[in-house]
């Protein structure tokens, strides 16, 4: 018989919308993770809590780390208020636990540099930006390493905002922690909101929506076109769209167009295997993404039913079980996560000023 496999324990501080995420997916995968327990700051809170996500809870960081809700856990999920965020990030470290914390990681420039002075040279603290471990991006980003198309040069977003885009943004580059320069535009043009986080929203008649368009110039890493509506997440008459472009061809969504020879250029796409389709019974389930044969992305939690989104998350907490255990590489460090953060104020600044702002990554961070 093999060695039984010990499911991966953590806890997480804060009970909002997004970490609920992290919950559902150790309900989900209970072989592979479990939550250890969950830091509310009411009883009141702790009790829905204990009733809707079937985990234990604590009021304070301290309990947690003791292991009162049900263990000391291997790593704690900071999601919690951004002002707050760094407090309790601080107290981890202090505890010698290590973090992964959603995103921002921080508020603004001033704070990330502080908790950088507090925390950084830990090496305990990564962020939890999942963006970079959906699916189709796993694929994308292959597709960009296996230089099919020639040396990417730049990338178009629009499908998340701010930290989120910059972070993708950086990823299918390539870019690292290089300096950027943004210029950025607001507009704004009636658009009906169908959906929300909530569900169906029931309008009849559109609203102002505002658009922010930006330019990212990362100098001789590449540029990108940054383009996202106010909810766009949510809206379904809103796409989500990827460009990569490169010396020889461009990736627009999962159509890939190359140059192969002097006179043949062509065309491929991503292709997705779904489980559950039509008369296939073994339930709704992404299988894998390939590319003219060649699989890009396996999906390594088959049979949990996840969605991409799901599957990003999964896909990170396995990667900081690794990077916990020693059997891994750090999957998104703070230096990481606080230079997509510099990027999205950065975007915001701009669209507000009209000026373009520039933005340097730290000393700290090289």
């Amino acid at each position: 018989m093999g060695a039984q496999v010990v499911p991966f324990r953590f806890g997480v501080v804060g009970s909002g919308w997004r970490a609920a995420f992290f919950a559902r997916i150790a309900r989900q995968v209970p072989e592979r993770f479990a939550v250890a327990g969950v830091v509310t700051r009411t009883a009141e809170r702790g009790a829905e809590v204990e009733r809707a996500w079937g985990v234990p809870t604590v009021r304070t960081v301290a309990e947690l780390v003791r292991g009162d809700a049900g263990g000391r856990p291997d790593l704690v999920v900071v999601s919690t208020p951004w002002d707050v965020t760094p407090g309790v990030i601080r107290e981890l470290v202090a505890a010698g636990v290590p973090v992964l914390t959603e995103t921002p990681p921080a508020p603004d420039a001033d704070a990330l540099d502080a908790l950088w002075r507090d925390v950084g040279a830990s090496g305990l603290v990564q962020v939890a930006e999942h963006s970079p471990f959906l699916p189709m991006h796993v694929a994308r980003a292959a597709l960009a390493r296996r230089a099919l198309l020639g040396e990417v040069t730049s990338v178009q977003v629009s499908s998340t905002h701010r930290h989120h885009a910059a972070g993708l943004v950086r990823h299918l580059l390539g870019t690292g922690l290089a300096d950027v320069t943004v210029r950025a535009q607001a507009f704004t043009a009636p658009l009906l909101d169908p959906m929300n986080r909530a569900g169906w929203t029931d309008a009849t008649e559109p609203r102002e929506a505002r658009t922010v368009l930006a330019t990212l110039d990362f100098g001789e890493h590449g540029s990108a076109l940054y383009d996202f509506t106010d909810n766009q997440w949510h809206n379904p008459l809103r796409a989500n769209r990827i460009v990569l472009r490169g010396s020889a061809g461009e990736l627009v969504d999962d159509r890939l167009v190359r140059w192969t020879d002097a006179r043949t250029v062509v065309e491929s796409r991503l292709v997705r295997r779904q489980y559950g389709v039509e008369q296939d019974m073994d339930g709704f389930d992404l299988d894998h993404v390939s590319l003219d044969g060649e699989v890009l992305y396996r999906n390594p939690f088959v049979g949990a039913r996840l969605a991409d989104d799901d599957l990003a998350v999964a896909g990170l907490i396995a990667g900081s079980a690794d990077w916990v255990r020693g059997d891994g590489p750090a999957p998104y460090p703070l230096a990481q996560g606080s230079h997509d953060h510099r990027i999205g104020l950065a975007i915001e600044e701009s669209a507000l000023t009209g000026e373009p702002v520039r933005v340097v990554a730290p000393v700290w961070a090289a």
